[in-house]
């Protein structure tokens, strides 16, 4: 962990880590408490206006929005996580298989992952849920997959990288399995990429259960989701606007702080781009001299 204080040192660093530790506690929180039940429909309550007790207003409903998306908070978690760790999974043994394996092999998985990282994930998730039915664990596999996918295709060419340093040679010469030598050596030397791919898959994990919720392929009803809140809320944007930017809002905050993390991860822990930074801080300024 100590590339977190060279991540908290940089302003984007921080902003990100703030928005999704907030994130992550509404998540928490909301599995035990909420201002108001989520699902409750109280028609007399219909679309009023933020204040008490309805902190960012109610819906066409009378459900309090507050509670709607700390509850919804709950499902971008999960698809975040689940999808990420999906992810980590099949990009792991994808690109082990395509940089430790017999050249035919290696080819083989060459070609599988392109042809796999041709088909965008929504359109995948969208032809699984249209088989087996919206579902917060569809997505979450689809999206994984999907991910996963991208993940080994970086991460592949750092591991052949990495496969023909000193260390690795003399692991090997010691006696080292491919698999111990993965573990000890070529996994902790291509972290860095791959913990950057891995927050910008979850990234865009959270956009893609946000999009299928919203157009009825992601999430079920039963599920709280921001997709589906923003779905319900925008035919009334022309009537009350302030309804519908919360849910954008929050959706657009995570991805963006999501983003902005795998940025600075990449700066934190990318050792190349330190030793450039310092080099340009030491770097001696040159002022012209001037003529009388």
């Amino acid at each position: 962990m100590s590339w977190l204080p060279r991540l908290w040192a940089r302003a984007a660093g921080r902003f990100a880590l703030i928005v999704v530790v907030v994130i992550l506690l509404c998540a928490l929180v909301s599995l035990f408490w909420t201002p108001l039940d989520p699902a409750r429909v109280d028609i007399s309550a219909r679309w009023a206006p933020p204040g008490w007790p309805h902190a960012f207003g109610t819906d066409n409903s009378g459900r309090d929005i507050l509670s709607l998306l700390m509850a919804g908070s709950r499902t971008t978690v999960a698809v975040a996580v689940g999808s990420g760790i999906v992810a980590t999974v099949v990009g792991i043994v994808l690109a082990a298989l395509g940089a430790l394996t017999a050249r035919g092999i290696r080819e083989g998985v060459a070609v599988l992952v392109d042809i796999l990282i041709a088909f965008p994930v929504l359109l995948i998730a969208m032809m699984i849920s249209a088989v087996w039915g919206g579902s917060l664990w569809v997505v979450v596999w689809s999206v994984g997959i999907g991910f996963g996918v991208n993940i080994a295709r970086v991460t592949r060419p750092e591991l052949r990288r990495v496969l023909r340093s000193d260390f690795v040679l003399a692991g090997r010469a010691s006696g080292l399995s491919p698999l111990q030598n993965l573990r000890r050596h070529l996994l902790p030397n291509v972290a860095p990429v791959f913990i950057v791919q891995l927050s910008w898959s979850m990234a865009v994990a959270v956009l893609a259960e946000a999009g299928l919720s919203y157009l009825g392929f992601g999430a079920s009803v039963t599920d709280a989701s921001w997709g589906r809140l923003l779905a319900d809320l925008q035919e009334y944007i022309t009537i009350h606007p302030l309804s519908v930017i919360w849910p954008g809002a929050v959706i657009t905050l995570t991805v963006l702080a999501l983003n902005m993390l795998g940025d600075a991860l990449r700066e934190a822990t990318d050792p190349t781009l330190r030793t450039a930074g310092a080099t340009a801080r030491r770097a001696p300024t040159h002022v012209p001299g001037t003529t009388a």
